[in-house]
C-alpha cells in the first residue's frame, strides 16, 4: 500500500511510467491486489506492458491462478504474456498447466518463441517433449542454443540417450552449457566412459562440469576414477571445488573405505571456507560410518544444529552396520520423540540392526510397526532384512513362508539370503528346492550356484559339488574372487586370495609364517571344514592361510607402527576362519583391526569382535 501511495501521489492522472512502476513493485499479495484494482480503475489494465508486469508480480508471489486469469481477461494476449506464465507454471512443477497454456496459445494463433519452448521443456513429459520438438523444427528454433539444450535435457530426463545425442550433434555451436547437459545425460544413465570422452574434449571447464564427472564416477561404482579426477581438479588454478564437488568425493571415499583421505577432505572443507550445509554434513556422517570411524560420525552428528530425517537415518544406519544395535534403536526412539516421522530408509536401518544382533522379536515388531503405525509399504529391501534376520536366527521355514507370501517379486538378494541361511543351518532339502526354482525360472546368478555348492560341500556331497561346478563352467559363471583393500600413506593396496604380486610379497608371507606360529601357541585350530573342496587337510590349511584379508592384515602389520589401527575393506563376507584368526591377531599384537566386509563392520580388539561372533 505504501508503494501505491508513493507512485500515485494523489495525482488525478497516471502516466505510463508510474503505472508500469506500480505494476512491477508489488511485494505482498495485498499490494498486488490493490495495484490491480487501482490500475483497473485508471484504465491501464489493458496496456500490454503494464498488464505483463502485473502478471509477473502475481506469478512471483505464487498467485498463478490470478496471473492466469489476467491473461485470459486480456483482449489480445501476446507471446510474452503466455511465455512468462508458462515459465511460472514450469518453475512451480505444474508441467500439465504449462502445456495446456501452450495449446491455448496456439488456438489463439499466437506463435511461440524460443523462450516459450525452453520454458515448456524444463519439466514436461516425454510424449509432450517429442511433440514440442516437431514444433521447434517447424518454427525454425532448432538452432537456438537454449531451446536445443532444453530439448537435450528433456530427452536425457526420459532416458532417451540416443535422441539426446542426436540433438547435441546437430547443434551448430556447442557451448559449455549444452556440453555439460550432454555429459550429465551420459553420467546419470551410467555411460561414464562416453561422458569422459566429451569431458576430455572440452577446452573450457567450470566447476559444474567437473562436479558432474566426479559424481558420475562415484554414483556408478568407480570411486578410484572419481578421486583421481578430484586430485586433477585440485591442481587446476582456474577452478575451485565447492560443496557439490565434495558430495561426490565423500561418496567415493565411503565406497573405497579410505578413512585417511576422507579425513583430509573434511579438513579441506573446514580450512578452505567451503560452505557447510546439512546435505554436506550428512555426507560426512555417511563417509565416516562407511570408513569405519563411528566416533567421527557421531562427532559430526552431535555438532549439527539442525537434523532432518536424512541425517538421523545416516546415523541409525551407521550404528547398524557397526553392530551397535542398541544405540540404533535408542536413536530411533529419540527421533520419534522429537516428532520426526521415520521413512522407509529409517526402517531399513532398524531392521538391519535387528538382523545383525539376532533380535528376532524386535525385528518382527518393527516390521509390523512400519506397516500398521506409519503406513509404509515394505519394499524389497525391507523383506531382504527380515528374511535375513529370520533365516540366520534359524527360523528358516518362517522366512520361506514370508518370501512366498510377498506382494513383490523376490529379487536375487532375498533368495540368496534364504539360500545362505539353508547353508548355515544345513537345510539341504529346502536349499535344493530354492536353487532348483531359481535355475528353472532363469533367476539364478553366480551367488546361487556358489551357495548351492557350499550347501552340498557342507553336507559332504562332493559328487553334487562337482556337478554344480561343471554347470557353472558350462554357463561361463565364475566365482567372485576374494579381494581385500588396505589404505596406507595415501595409497591403496589390493590383495587377492593367494596373490603374490605385491612388491613386498616376500615380507608379507614371512609375516604370515610368524603369525602361524604365534596363533598355534594361542590354541588356534584351522577351520578346515569351511574349505569346500575335497582335498587333503594340510592343503585346506594352506588355502585358509592365504585368504585376502590375512594378506592385507600382514601387510598392515609390517607397514605401520605398533599400536596403529589396521583397517581392511573386503568384497565378500568374512569367513569363519579369518574371523577367528583376526580375533587372535588383535590379541597377540595389541592392534585394533577394523574389517568392513560385504555385510557389516567387525571391530577386533584384544581377542574379541564387536559382532559377538554373530554375523
Amino acid at each position: 500500500m505504501a508503494a501505491l501511495a508513493t507512485v500515485t501521489g494523489g495525482a488525478p492522472s497516471l502516466s505510463f511510467e508510474r503505472a508500469s512502476l506500480l505494476a512491477s513493485q508489488c511485494r505482498t499479495p495485498d499490494e498486488v491486489l490493490s495495484a490491480h484494482a487501482f490500475l483497473l480503475r485508471r484504465g491501464w489494465i489493458d496496456h500490454p506492458i503494464v498488464s505483463f508486469k502485473l502478471q509477473r508480480s502475481y506469478a512471483s508471489l505464487g498467485l498463478l491462478n490470478s496471473a492466469h486469469s489476467l491473461v485470459n481477461c486480456s483482449h489480445n494476449p501476446n507471446v510474452f504474456a503466455f511465455s512468462s506464465l508458462i515459465d511460472a507454471y514450469a518453475l512451480s512443477c505444474q508441467p500439465e498447466q504449462s502445456f495446456l497454456l501452450f495449446l491455448q496459445m496456439l488456438s489463439l494463433q499466437v506463435l511461440p518463441n524460443a523462450f516459450t519452448f525452453s520454458s515448456l521443456l524444463k519439466s514436461t513429459s516425454f510424449s509432450h517433449s517429442v511433440a514440442l520438438h516437431s514444433h521447434v523444427v517447424k518454427l525454425g528454433h532448432v538452432a537456438d542454443q537454449y531451446v536445443s539444450t532444453s530439448l537435450l535435457d528433456a530427452y536425457a530426463r526420459a532416458g532417451d540417450i540416443d535422441s539426446a545425442r542426436r540433438v547435441f550433434d546437430m547443434m551448430p555451436v556447442k557451448n559449455l552449457v549444452c556440453l555439460t547437459a550432454m555429459i550429465t545425460c551420459y553420467a546419470k544413465l551410467g555411460d561414464v566412459d562416453e561422458a569422459r570422452k566429451l569431458f576430455d574434449e572440452s577446452t573450457e571447464k567450470d566447476v559444474v562440469i567437473w562436479n558432474v564427472m566426479i559424481d558420475g564416477y562415484a554414483e556408478h561404482g568407480r570411486p578410484e576414477q572419481s578421486l583421481a579426477l578430484f586430485r586433477e581438479m585440485l591442481v587446476r588454478k582456474n577452478v575451485r571445488p565447492n560443496g557439490v564437488t565434495f558430495l561426490g568425493v565423500l561418496s567415493a571415499c565411503a565406497q573405497m573405505g579410505d578413512l585417511e583421505l576422507g579425513k583430509w577432505v573434511h579438513s579441506y572443507i573446514e580450512n578452505y571456507g567451503v560452505k557447510l550445509n546439512l546435505q554436506l554434513e550428512t555426507a560426512l556422517i555417511d563417509m565416516y560410518c562407511k570408513c569405519g570411524s563411528l566416533e567421527d560420525a557421531c562427532s559430526v552428528f552431535d555438532r549439527l544444529t539442525t537434523k532432518d530425517v536424512v541425517a538421523w537415518n545416516s546415523m541409525i544406519i551407521g550404528y547398524a552396520m557397526h553392530g551397535r544395535s542398541q544405540e540404533a534403536l535408542q536413536l530411533f526412539a529419540q527421533m520419534c520423540e522429537l516428532g520426526l516421522r521415520p521413512t522407509d530408509i529409517t526402517f531399513i536401518g532398524i531392521l538391519n540392526s535387528c538382523s545383525h544382533a539376532g533380535m528376532v522379536s524386535e525385528g518382527r515388531r518393527f516390521f509390523k510397526m512400519m506397516k500398521e503405525e506409519y503406513a509404509i509399504q515394505p519394499k524389497i529391501e525391507h523383506y531382504g532384512c527380515i528374511v535375513d534376520l529370520l533365516g540366520r536366527a534359524g527360523h528358516i521355514e518362517e522366512a520361506y513362508e514370508l518370501v512366498e507370501s510377498m506382494n513383490l517379486e523376490p529379487d536375487p538378494v532375498v533368495w540368496g539370503s534364504l539360500l545362505g541361511s539353508c547353508t548355515l543351518h544345513r537345510k539341504l532339502e529346502l536349499g535344493e528346492r530354492i536353487a532348483d526354482f531359481l535355475v528353472q525360472n532363469d533367476l539364478a546368478n553366480s551367488g546361487t550356484y556358489i551357495l548351492l555348492s557350499n550347501l552340498y560341500a557342507a553336507a559332504g556331497k562332493w559328487d553334487e559339488v562337482a556337478q554344480v561346478r561343471t554347470l557353472m563352467k558350462d554357463k561361463g559363471i565364475q566365482k567372485e574372487p576374494g579381494c581385500s583393500l588396505i589404505h596406507i600413506d595415501n595409497k591403496t593396496h589390493e590383495f587377492l586370495a593367494g596373490g603374490r604380486k605385491h612388491p613386498k610379497s616376500k615380507e608379507i608371507y614371512y609375516m604370515l609364517e610368524e603369525l602361524g606360529v604365534l596363533l598355534k601357541r594361542e590354541g588356534y585350530v584351522p577351520e578346515t571344514e569351511i574349505v569346500l573342496h575335497d582335498i587333503e587337510e594340510s592343503d585346506k590349511e594352506r588355502v585358509l592361510q592365504v585368504h585376502s584379508e590375512k594378506l592385507a592384515i600382514a601387510y598392515g602389520l609390517i607397514s605401520t607402527k605398533p599400536g596403529t589401527t589396521i583397517r581392511i575393506v573386503k568384497n565378500l563376507r568374512v569367513c569363519l576362519d579369518c574371523h577367528t584368526v583376526t580375533k587372535l591377531i588383535s590379541k597377540i599384537t595389541g592392534r585394533r583391526i577394523v574389517v568392513r566386509d560385504r555385510n557389516r563392520f567387525h571391530h577386533f580388539v584384544n581377542g574379541s569382535c564387536s559382532c559377538g561372533d554373530y554375523w
